[in-house]
């Protein structure tokens, strides 16, 4: 992502409080208005408004719209596949949903049963009161140890 930034700072001498007009965004990225209005379509992009209602894109709106189209480039992937990635790493219903389905279809592994987590939950928390050597520095009080957990 640092390239990224770097190369469009390079492209265009954007000072930080400078906005650029939808048009002139779309010439310094390579891509057109309509693309900029379809990724903000999408929620990959959030320009900013003039108090005229005209887009206005700075340095990170700019830089989203880059490292999008890199992201598209790298893994062939379109606009909606990644609004769709970006949506799945938000909402943690559609997440899980999709967790499901990658786990049905062998993509990913099952998760772990629950059983065998609380198991060594339980047996992190046995070792944690176990007594230390005596005198030892910060042994103190505490409950004899028990293989049951009572």
């Amino acid at each position: 992502m640092r390239y990224v930034l770097e190369r469009l700072r390079q492209r265009v001498q954007l000072r930080p409080e400078q906005r650029l007009p939808i048009a002139r965004a779309a010439a310094v990225l390579g891509t057109t208005p309509r693309m900029l209005r379809y990724r903000e379509s999408l929620g990959l992009l959030v320009p900013a408004r003039s108090p005229g209602g005209h887009r206005e894109y700075g340095e990170r709106e700019l830089l989203a719209a880059a490292y999008a189209d890199e992201l598209e480039r790298r893994y062939q992937v379109s606009p909606s596949d990644l609004a769709f990635a970006v949506r799945v790493l938000a909402e943690a219903e559609v997440a899980a949903d999709v967790r499901r389905l990658g786990q049905l279809t062998r993509r990913i592994a099952p998760s772990p049963p629950v059983a065998a987590l609380d198991f060594e939950a339980q047996k992190g928390r046995r070792l944690l009161r176990m007594p230390g050597p005596a005198g030892a520095a910060g042994s103190g009080p505490s409950e004899p140890h028990s293989l049951n957990g009572r």
